[in-house]
């Protein structure tokens, strides 16, 4: 009986090829995008006090001006809105004009509001904000469509004994960005400090912010652009995928065309097969027979990542406010703009290399030995675990001269952030799903993550900022707002635990093994039943 896509030899080929150059060229593209989404994303973080400082401070008063709250949520969230509108939207069109078709469209995007962020104008400190705020929306709708298509496309082109592996490399891509955006920053306000030295108020007073400090943020944010640049001719030589040409493009000759290219071996064109197997499998998105099998996947993936990403994003984009409430970091009014800058940067690149960049490459080490299963459950266990560590003594971190043991555990969190969860919820989503709607259900995976996210930009900052000023005020220690949050976050942890065991196992196994595509056809013939409605109800 005919088996489906699962039959073909362009299929069983790239499923059982061996590791090759086309594969670590597939990473390079398409990991470059990841470099470029996660320096975006979070180089933002790095600039808004000096933000604050630039466009709020007031002259007649002794300390330096700081966002207001919810200027600081919308510069630090609206660039979450747009990647979850862009998540959904780009993942939808992947699955409707191809992988390739859409993957220029998402670059280019992100080059001209990366440059277009750094450009920013307005008469008004509130002017400015908002142009800000209109750029990284849409620069976040170009990073969103990068989510689906990049683990769709390396999913597709990978062989399934090393795929989880090909596929966090991809994702790894996020840790130097993190990395590459706090390297930038330290050298270019250590530049501007070098050159544009601040001159001093009297010594009881906060150093001034020199006019040239307001070109660092730009070039940081524009240089966002250079990355995603260099990328675009290679992600436009790239074939479509072998897995989307026939399956969904139902072009089972085109499919080995561009696949002999690639695995350098010659493979049969299979038309005929694939089109004796027309109609099996073909249910749709809203259809009863997709919330029978893969219902629960969606469920798991989805709340899965909106639970990790709710801790992920806040520890990112806040770790500034609790180091500097800490202590490790000085007060604002000890120190200059650019100074600054060039400490917030210091700590975050000290916090990516020894925590975030090594967990992405040990989950890209160890996810094809242990499984995605295990090391999911591993990372929410241990991020949970981490966070009380800092959460019920947190006033013993914040006494002097025990800030180093917090960041040590703080810096433990992101290490198993990412090889956890972080990782896996981007890896499965790309593997469980049948190929006509595997960029859709990763992009509405993904787009779960980023309400996560926008929960941890929006809500966290809000409440840990106002609670911190409110107790303070009331006579309770700073910083209690960040310890309710760590407890919040913890909570959100353990149930990402619970709710893992929706998701199921992919190592090993094959795309078509995993969807289901194997299975109809060599269950039953073509033209054995009647096909139901809902079983043809496409998206």
């Amino acid at each position: 009986m005919a088996r489906g896509g699962d039959g073909l030899q362009v299929l069983s080929a790239l499923d059982a090829a061996k590791t090759q150059w086309y594969h670590f060229t597939a990473i390079i593209v398409a990991g470059m995008g990841f470099f470029t989404d996660a320096y975006d994303l979070f180089c933002i973080s790095l600039v808004t006090k000096l933000l604050g400082r630039i466009y709020y401070t007031d002259t007649s008063k002794d300390s330096p001006g700081s966002l207001p709250p919810n200027v600081a949520a919308a510069v630090n969230g609206v660039a979450f809105c747009g990647t979850l509108a862009g998540q959904l939207f780009f993942g939808w069109l992947g699955d409707k004009l191809g992988r390739k078709s859409v993957y220029g469209m998402t670059l280019m995007v992100m080059v001209i509001c990366s440059v277009a962020s750094g450009l920013s104008f307005g008469h008004t400190p509130t002017g400015v904000m908002a142009t800000l705020c209109f750029f990284r929306f849409w620069l976040g709708f170009g990073i969103g469509g990068d989510y689906p298509l990049s683990a769709t496309i390396m999913s597709e082109y990978a062989n399934k004994r090393t795929r989880g592996a090909f596929i966090a490399a991809v994702f790894a891509m996020q840790g130097f960005g993190i990395l590459a955006g706090g390297i930038v920053t330290l050298v270019i306000s250590a530049a501007f400090r070098a050159a544009y030295p601040s001159p001093a108020y009297r010594d009881d007073h906060f150093t001034s912010t020199v006019p040239q400090a307001d070109f660092v943020w730009r070039v940081i944010l524009m240089l966002g652009a250079a990355p995603a640049l260099l990328t675009y001719y290679w992600r436009m030589k790239m074939p479509e995928t072998a897995r989307y040409t026939a399956l969904v493009a139902k072009n089972a000759k085109q499919a080995a065309a561009d696949m002999s290219k690639v695995l350098q071996t010659e493979i049969v064109d299979e038309q005929e097969k694939l089109d004796a197997a027309e109609g099996a499998n073909s249910f749709g998105l809203f259809s009863r027979e997709f919330a029978r099998r893969h219902g629960l996947h969606l469920v798991g993936t989805a709340t899965t990542w909106f639970l990790l990403d709710i801790a992920f994003y806040s520890q990112n984009l806040f770790q500034k406010d609790i180091f500097t409430s800490i202590n490790w970091i000085p007060k604002a009014n000890t120190m200059s703009a650019l100074e600054e800058v060039y400490r917030i940067s210091r700590a975050q690149t000290l916090i990516a290399l020894c925590g975030t960049v090594p967990g992405y490459w040990f989950t890209v080490a160890l996810i094809d030995v242990v499984g995605r299963f295990a090391i999911q459950l591993l990372g929410f266990f241990m991020m949970t675990v981490f966070m009380l560590g800092l959460a019920i003594p947190y006033h013993h971190w914040t006494t002097p001269g025990n800030h180093i043991g917090f960041v040590v555990m703080y810096a433990f969190t992101f290490f198993f952030a990412n090889f956890g969860p972080n990782s896996t919820t981007f890896i499965v989503p790309a593997e469980i799903f049948p190929a006509r709607l595997r960029s859709t259900c990763h992009g509405i995976s993904a787009a779960s993550g980023k309400a996560g996210a926008i929960i941890g930009a929006f809500g966290f900052l809000y409440a840990a900022q106002n609670q911190d000023r409110s107790k303070t005020d009331a006579g309770y220690p700073a910083g209690i707002g960040v310890r309710n949050s760590l407890f919040v976050l913890a909570a959100s942890n353990m149930l990402g635990f619970v709710l893992t065991f929706l998701v199921p196992e992919s190592r090993g196994k094959s795309l078509e093994e995993m969807s289901g595509e194997a299975e109809d056809s060599e269950e039953e013939p073509v033209g054995a039943r009647a096909v139901r409605p809902s079983e043809t109800q496409m998206v």
